[in-house]
């Protein structure tokens, strides 16, 4: 019996690790200046459509991103969110 316990956490460690990779996987670079909502929610880890909405309403009234850290001015978006993405966030051509 402790066997079987021991194959079936493994196997639920498995599948949890696995889905953690396909997620990482499937997100990809976004230009903040130009996506929608539904790409920035998609892709910005830490945001959800709510935010993705305010950074539109945002760019809209106040023009375009300059860098990524220019995403801390969204209410609801804090300088931990900014930099775990990183990697995901294009302004213009470029990753900032």
């Amino acid at each position: 019996m402790k066997f079987l316990r021991i194959v079936f956490f493994s196997l639920i460690v498995s599948l949890f690790a696995a889905g953690a990779s396909i997620s990482a996987i499937a997100a990809e670079a976004v230009n903040i200046n130009t996506a929608d909502a539904a790409s920035l929610a998609k892709n910005l880890n830490g945001v959800g459509l709510k935010k993705a909405e305010a950074i539109v309403a945002y760019r809209k009234k106040n023009g375009s991103f300059k860098t990524a850290k220019d995403l801390s001015k969204v209410k609801g978006i804090g300088n931990k969110t900014v930099a775990k993405n990183k990697d995901y966030i294009l302004v213009g051509k470029s990753r900032q």
